[in-house]
């Protein structure tokens, strides 16, 4: 055998050798990158899940708690049989109604059992009322379950077989002043657009889903796997998590992740990962919890559709063909082209995963991964731009919640709260000040009666004018408010005891004078309270309330304003 043999065959044994343990090396190397990449979009994709279920959740269970916290409905769920209560239950209601997502409301009274409902296209008006709550009956009994558990809030997903819907509820329990259980009040998000708003997304390679504490399936793409009324089910009969997985060394896994994530006392951002098989595919399975629903929220990630082992074949191409060329040059390239980018892309990852989107700079050399660092940072950037965009509406929506807290649907005058709010802030301004204020408290004379000869449509047009009326007698610096019902308050500052009575007098005037121009006249009776330092918001309160209480002894339609010693002022 000649030397050119000999050395052409120890080239072909080093080149076939070399080409070997690169083929080797090639495999291991992208099979932990894509893992590794797996990893850090499963915990992304968790949390942008999470994030979007949230965003669609957190107004609406606001509002119920809003709803439940009513004390017009409090009031009505422990005398259920006062009428004039339920009218004004039933127009509380009402007014949620289409504050809701889904336009509709259900309450349900405890002591009378009563059920009331109402849908988007207000099917049920005047006819609330659907139906009585039975303790015998299986498809009533998550009422009663979760009065005896006494949890404030909870979700699940259930059909109500006397309306004929099937919807995710959100269930918020009423409590009266001694904290006891009088009701329970909430809405419902329709599941099929539920679904396919945050569940069934159409994205290749990723499947979302949501089971609750106990593992058992609440939301699904496939609705065949999802635990209807899970809180009425003995453990055993519910369809849990580990029925999507074939193995039972999988299921072990995925019920370990939500065990840990259930120690860790649902710690904020914890994400849990690990690789699992799901009809024959092997998929990355990411965990985290959601303590503000008590749900889990499981991502899985088919890694062969996301980023099939295919896409880096060309590489070996390159690999190979370097390999002719030259061992080093074949060093060479591998350094410049692969080993580099691959090194900056997951130092990139690593910022990402530690919640910086700021990615130093990438090497990105004309192959396959230079496209994917490319992808790689439009994906970072699309997920920043998604993150700043999440913030700012959650951070509108916050406002506009704290704003909504504080405004009277119907009148847009500040609510109860309100006036609470501004009646603390005069208090100790006027005690740090050493000065007082004025306080004006009116409500509509024999409103009752406008109520029942001319309607409460009528009614609600009365209580908006004399809102109007009330704004346009005050100062654009003074407070006014609905307090509840026909009565409304005004806080004056800075007041004196002259201006409090020409104010008084003049919303008085205002509103008698206005009514009659509109066809519906109207009168208010006016009591008013000059405030000292040191008074507080049951002194001023009781004050007021005593004024108003004598104009009504000297027969209405008329102004009455007190001192700190009860004597009338009168104007000067």
């Amino acid at each position: 055998m000649s030397l050119k043999t000999r050395l052409l065959s120890l080239v072909a044994v080093l080149m076939i050798t070399a080409s070997l343990a690169s083929w080797l090396a090639y495999r291991e190397l992208s099979e932990d990158i894509i893992e590794r990449w797996g990893q850090q979009v499963a915990e992304i994709q968790v949390r942008y899940d999470s994030a979007r279920l949230l965003q669609s959740l957190e107004r609406e269970i606001g509002l119920a708690r809003q709803m439940a916290d009513s004390s017009t409905l409090v009031k009505w769920a422990t005398a259920p049989e006062d009428e004039a209560l339920g009218r004004e239950a039933i127009r509380e209601m009402e007014s949620f109604r289409s504050n809701f997502r889904d336009n509709s409301y259900f309450v349900a009274l405890r002591d009378s059992r009563r059920y009331y409902y109402n849908n988007a296209d207000n099917e049920f008006e005047n006819n609330q009322l659907r139906y009585q709550l039975n303790p015998d009956k299986p498809e009533d009994a998550w009422f009663f379950q979760l009065i005896e558990e006494g949890r404030n809030f909870h979700l699940n997903v259930n059909p109500d077989a006397e309306l004929g819907v099937t919807k995710l509820w959100i269930d918020v329990l009423m409590r009266d002043e001694n904290d006891r259980i009088v009701g329970m009040v909430g809405t419902g998000l329709d599941l099929d657009s539920f679904l396919q708003d945050i569940v069934d997304i159409d994205q290749d390679g990723i499947t979302t889903l949501f089971v609750d504490y106990n593992g058992a399936i609440q939301l699904y793409r496939d609705q065949n796997y999802i635990d209807f009324a899970s809180i009425i089910k003995p453990e055993g009969q519910k369809s849990t998590v580990d029925l999507l997985f074939d193995h039972t060394e999988d299921k072990q896994k995925v019920l370990g992740m939500l065990q840990i994530l259930k120690n860790r006392g649902g710690a904020t951002g914890a994400v849990e990962s690990s690789f699992v098989t799901v009809d024959g595919r092997k998929h990355l399975a990411g965990v985290a919890f959601l303590p503000a629903i008590g749900w889990f929220e499981i991502t899985l990630l088919d890694l062969e559709t996301l980023l099939p082992g295919s896409y880096l074949w060309p590489l070996v191409a390159v690999f190979l063909t370097s390999l002719i060329v030259t061992l080093i040059l074949f060093h060479l390239i591998i350094r410049s082209r692969i080993l580099k980018p691959i090194i900056s892309l997951e130092s990139a990852v690593e910022k990402v995963r530690g919640g910086s989107f700021t990615l130093p700079h990438l090497d990105k050399p004309d192959n396959e991964i230079g496209r994917l660092a490319s992808h790689f940072e439009k994906m970072t950037d699309t997920l920043a731009h998604s993150t700043r965009e999440l913030e700012r509406k959650v951070e509108q929506r916050t406002d506009e919640l704290h704003r909504l807290a504080r405004i009277d649907a119907l009148t847009g005058l500040k609510n109860r709260r309100g006036l609470d709010e501004a009646l603390d802030e005069e208090i100790q301004r006027a005690e740090r000040q050493g000065t007082g204020f004025g306080l004006i408290w009116l409500d509509i004379d024999h409103f009752k009666a406008i109520n029942d000869d001319l309607g409460h449509q009528a009614g609600d047009d009365i209580l908006c004018r004399v809102a109007l009326w009330l704004k346009a007698g005050v100062r654009p610096y003074d407070h006014a408010g609905r307090w509840g019902g026909d009565e409304f308050v005004v806080v004056l500052s800075p007041c004196d005891r002259d201006t409090l009575h020409q104010i008084a007098s003049r919303i008085h005037e205002t509103i008698e004078r206005d009514s009659i121009r509109t066809g519906t006249p109207v009168t208010v009776s006016v009591g008013g309270y000059y405030c000292q330092p040191g008074d507080d918001v049951e002194t001023i309160l009781r004050q007021a309330d005593k004024a108003l209480y004598r104009v009504k002894q000297q027969g209405r339609n008329r102004v009455y304003i007190i001192d700190s010693q009860g004597s009338e002022i009168n104007p000067a």
